[in-house]
């Protein structure tokens, strides 16, 4: 349990950092804004091209892996989606971003970082089956139904396809996925030159957006949380990893398995991670934000809870 404990200790340690530093006005919050940005355009990017790049396309295409996490995470956005358009009667948008919430995991700045002291062998193959999934499937399918939900019909399929195919193609973090693939199957051996500051940015990622998340939470407050958000919370934290381990559990049974125990573990672990931090950013332009911001916010600080826990179950038996 201490070992466990000094994976999340450190984890959460520098997230009280950034936390710390934008409270006590040492960086403003505009100031970890650019913080994130640096992260998501240049941190993240290469450390998922180098994931990629330097591995057999064999091993980043585990079926099982993508399988389980496809599962998973598409039946949590189903309960999210339809619960709060049955149950709650919400707004279609309401619906799209609270089945976001619960389904698209912070694998970047917080799983990798975790993972990295958990399971470092497997710890950038996880996060490139990961990428794989969020940057190919999940946020493709969230955009589109928001996209949908906010024309209200006004806009035709084709307008919508190239809206969707506009951000999607500006993503960096596709981009880099997209060339790693490329210098995967080519066998191109990068030179020098090329190939260090790639791993220089990539190695910054860690410990820079864990504070990027820090500062990000301490512009935040769990004053206006309501029912909508603890669902949203629980169903992050408790129902997504359980819903990827079943879907282990029925890849398992159609024959496909991870073949290494510890990505199955990789797996489970990273679907315990608070939502993505760029959540609130795409819920703000369809006028969600604010339940996307407090989720997040509720979620951040609980998961400590809920990630130690799950290691502590997860790791023994590997």
């Amino acid at each position: 349990m201490i070992d466990v404990l000094s994976i999340t200790g450190v984890i959460f340690i520098l997230i009280t950092v950034g936390y710390g530093i934008v409270r006590k006005r040492v960086f403003s919050s505009a100031e970890m804004r650019t913080l994130g940005k640096f992260v998501v355009n240049l941190a993240l990017p290469a450390l998922v091209f180098q994931a990629v790049s330097s591995r057999d396309l064999t091993e980043i295409a585990n079926t099982a892996y993508i399988g389980a996490l496809i599962i998973g995470s598409l039946a949590v956005y189903g309960l999210g989606y339809f619960s709060a358009r049955r149950i709650g009667k919400t707004s279609p948008q309401a619906a799209v971003f609270q089945g976001m919430g619960m389904s698209c995991a912070n694998s970047g700045f917080v799983g990798y970082p975790v993972l990295l002291m958990a399971l470092p062998d497997v710890a950038t193959t996880a996060l490139a089956l990961n990428m794989v999934v969020e940057n190919v499937l999940m946020l493709p399918l969230i955009l589109i139904m928001a996209e949908k939900a906010h024309s209200a019909g006004s806009a035709s399929g084709t307008r919508l396809a190239k809206q969707i195919g506009k951000r999607l193609m500006a993503n960096p973090i596709l981009i880099a996925l997209v060339l790693g693939i490329v210098v995967s199957l080519s066998g191109l051996n990068l030179p020098f030159l090329a190939k260090r500051p790639i791993e220089l940015f990539a190695s910054s990622s860690a410990a820079l957006s864990l504070v990027a998340i820090g500062g990000t939470l301490a512009s935040l407050s769990l004053s206006r949380i309501n029912l909508s958000v603890l669902f949203v919370v629980i169903g992050k934290l408790v129902l997504h990893p359980i819903f990827v381990a079943a879907g282990l559990g029925i890849m398992a049974a159609f024959g496909f398995s991870v073949g290494d125990p510890r990505l199955g573990a990789a797996v489970i672990i990273m679907s315990t991670m608070p939502v993505m931090s760029i959540y609130p950013i795409l819920a703000q332009r369809f006028g969600e934000e604010e339940n996307a911001a407090i989720a997040l916010f509720g979620m951040t600080m609980l998961s400590f809870i809920t990630i130690t826990a799950a290691l502590a179950i997860i790791l023994p038996q590997i």
